[in-house]
């Protein structure tokens, strides 16, 4: 391949990402994520001048240039626990491969569910968001800003009649929630489009509630002091779950996602009339749209369909055969791995192993 071509790449991910902006102004918050999932196999580091940035967080991006690792950073966690989270399912966070040809990497890593309105989107919305809080945080923890570091409100008191006191480095979330609402949190005002306002409520809505389940799944760790492991005084801090538990949290959030009304009007309102006294908690996450059918590929839609897709006959969940492929049946086909085994060490001196064989029977979706 031509040094031309490798160079031009770049290039049309650029013109392509711009040109995501205008087509799609109701994606344009989801748009940052370009920033660490471009990286992934470039020889550039992406930085604030890329074009799917708006010009507030091009703003925000060149006056604290050393938290652009923690925003790619959070842009990896978020696409990293998608995935995860949703290997199983139908639709498993990834676009078809045709889908991913010549885009930018955030339409490229979501598709069409980046500004589709569905509980998909209020899905990649709140991981997202909840993974720029947990980086920032973490980059406030180790000591990589100026502006930000441990959080200072916890350094004194605590329980004495318990034996335990706040000590240690508790992780600042203050300042991470901050930062994530100040550089994802797009104004409904520059939303437009039909449904436009409806859509930005719901992703703004979504975006915190991605933040509170980090908040609301911080843990106090404690470490003993005390005359041969007494523990007759602790000192404790705060600090944040793992990212897989905060994304298992949201997976659950995401099953019993809530349809709300496309219509903004004083606030958001449930779609279904019988339920609108209901109250909408700040850690539900919300769809405007019902999601489409994952079973068939569309490239329209960014849908890879299920065809293909390795699948457990015995299992009755969404990863089981019946399910994963629609109801279309699945293929088997033998599998024949080989590796090194029972490996022993003689003296001296080498490694002795067998030669392993193993037949094992794989079913994909038809």
């Amino acid at each position: 391949m031509g040094r031309g071509a490798a160079v031009g790449r770049p290039r049309r991910r650029l013109l392509w990402a711009a040109l995501l902006l205008v087509l799609c102004p109701g994606a344009a918050g989801g748009n940052w994520m370009w920033l660490g999932i471009a990286s992934a196999g470039a020889p550039e580091k992406p930085g604030c001048a890329s074009p799917p940035l708006s010009g507030r967080q091009k703003d925000l991006c060149e006056k604290k240039p050393e938290l652009v690792p923690a925003i790619r950073e959070g842009a990896r966690l978020g696409l990293q626990e998608c995935r995860s989270q949703f290997r199983h399912e139908r639709w498993n966070c990834r676009p078809p491969p045709a889908a991913r040809r010549g885009l930018p990497a955030a339409a490229a890593a979501f598709g069409h569910q980046l500004s589709s309105g569905t509980k998909e989107t209020a899905f990649i919305y709140a991981v997202t968001a909840a993974g720029l809080v947990h980086s920032v945080t973490r980059s406030c923890s180790a000591g990589n800003m100026t502006e930000c570091s441990c959080d200072t409100n916890l350094q004194t008191g605590g329980s004495a009649s318990e034996g335990w006191h706040w000590g240690g480095c508790s992780d600042d979330i203050h300042y991470g929630m901050w930062f994530s609402r100040k550089f994802l949190d797009v104004p409904i005002k520059n939303i437009t489009g039909k449904n436009g306002s409806g859509l930005a409520a719901m992703n703004l809505h979504n975006n915190e509630a991605g933040r509170q389940a980090v908040a609301k799944l911080m843990s106090v760790d404690c470490r003993c002091h005390g005359v041969s492991g007494s523990c007759a005084v602790k000192t404790c801090w705060k600090t944040m779950s793992s990212f897989e538990k905060i994304g298992h949290f949201l997976k659950n959030k995401y099953e019993n996602s809530i349809q709300i009304s496309d219509r903004l009007k004083k606030k958001l309102r449930r779609k279904e009339k019988s339920q609108r006294k209901i109250p909408i908690q700040k850690e539900d996450l919300l769809y405007v749209n019902k999601s489409p059918n994952y079973c068939v590929e569309d490239h329209k839609l960014g849908i890879p369909g299920t065809q293909g897709r390795e699948c457990n006959r015995t299992s009755e969940g969404p990863d089981g055969c019946n399910l994963l492929c629609c109801g279309r049946g699945y293929n088997t086909h033998v599998v024949r791995h080989v590796e090194r085994c029972e490996c022993k060490f003689v003296w001296c001196c080498y490694v002795r192993c067998r030669r392993c064989e193993t037949m094992t029977d794989v079913h994909t979706c038809k």
